[in-house]
């Protein structure tokens, strides 16, 4: 979606504010979504819950593909982001279930590459396929592709129903999943890193490409290879990331690619060129130490809780993480401005303060500590 910024913008003639909450209505229903499977996620088997919210996910992806309208757009991603905001978190589990915490850093960088392949295949194809035919044409292709995945989880995820084991041992209160963590401040600070840190990452975000094709002039038939280079990058980089926080620790790891990562956000959010060499390279690096911060991130924030407890509490961070996306988008948007020649405005005082609050996580993620 947030690719396809400028053509959306175009082809419904919205403002920045309406195109920041089209982005945010995935985000905010997958938020809400996932904090109501938070009270249920670890009373059934991962594969169970994984399998059914892809489904849904995969419904309404074909559905944004089919919307005719500005409104039935965000309908249709609303309620994608219902099945969608429950994937992330049960992934996340699973790792933190699979993989002990020595090891867990490195586990997390490889799933991270992930979003490294969807950067540099899934935007390009997707960009490509917009250009070449609507912007229609990429929810189309992820619907279909997401129809044989859906076979793919039934056939090769096992169970994974460990955690039921543990849990059978004990009595549980229905609303232990909030209880649990109110009375762990640990859990609270791990919830506070997340809030932070989704606040500044993705109030940059969704503005880099209509920011660089309207303010920079770069090309719209060139974003693609932003998206191209920063995830080729990172799918070499994130492995190395999780693999030096296991051996140097999670936190040292963490509070380097924060401080790095404020460089390329003060780049972008001033750009003031279209050169393909200096955007490409900007982008490049704000990919890499934005990845590289999220990484040790994942990786302390899943090892605050035992896995029992696991699978709600991921599920209750991702909500977090989400919700937090959902704010810092609809924030950005009303932050920025369009001026009379179409060019956005104050694009700058969102680098800002998103610099800010990655320096304020740094503070904070001293203080998370692993329950292993």
């Amino acid at each position: 979606m947030m690719p396809l910024g400028p053509q959306l913008m175009r082809y419904f003639s919205i403002s920045p504010q309406e195109f920041a909450l089209l982005v945010s209505a995935y985000s905010f229903s997958a938020g809400l979504s996932g904090f109501m499977v938070a009270f249920i996620a670890d009373r059934f088997p991962r594969k169970q819950i994984i399998l059914t919210a892809y489904i849904g996910f995969v419904v309404g992806t074909l559905a944004c593909a089919m919307a005719p309208t500005f409104w039935l757009l965000m309908a249709a991603r609303t309620f994608a982001g219902v099945f969608g905001g429950v994937l992330g978190a049960q992934v996340m589990s699973i790792v933190g279930d699979v993989f002990e915490y020595e090891r867990r850093a490195r586990a997390m960088g490889v799933v991270m590459t992930a979003f490294s392949v969807a950067s540099v295949v899934g935007v390009p194809l997707g960009l490509y396929l917009a250009t070449e035919f609507s912007w229609h044409a990429p929810f189309w292709f992820v619907g279909i592709l997401g129809v044989a995945v859906i076979g793919l989880i039934w056939l090769y995820v096992p169970r994974l129903d460990g955690h039921l084991k543990e849990r059978a041992q004990t009595t549980h209160h229905p609303l232990e999943a909030v209880t649990h963590i109110l009375r762990d401040s640990n859990q609270l600070r791990a919830l506070l890193l997340t809030s932070v840190i989704m606040l500044g990452h993705f109030s940059i975000i969704p503005f880099i490409s209509p920011y660089l094709t309207i303010n920079a002039g770069f090309g719209e038939n060139q974003l693609y290879l932003i998206y191209a280079v920063g995830g080729a990058l990172t799918l070499f980089t994130s492995p190395q990331v999780g693999k030096l926080a296991d051996r140097k620790g999670k936190y040292p790891v963490f509070v380097v690619f924060a401080l790095l990562s404020t460089l390329p956000m003060w780049l972008i959010t001033n750009m003031w060129t279209n050169s393909l060499v200096i955007v490409l390279g900007t982008a490049a690096i704000f990919f890499v130490f934005s990845n590289g911060r999220l990484v040790p991130t994942q990786a302390m924030t899943s090892s605050v809780v035992l896995p029992q407890h696991r699978g709600s509490f991921m599920a209750i961070n991702s909500s977090l993480q989400l919700l937090m996306q959902a704010a810092a988008v609809y924030l950005a948007g009303i932050v920025i401005q369009k001026a009379p020649d179409g060019k956005l405005l104050h694009y700058d005082w969102v680098g800002y303060g998103a610099m800010i609050l990655i320096t304020l996580s740094i503070f904070i993620a001293r203080r998370v500590k692993p329950v292993m």
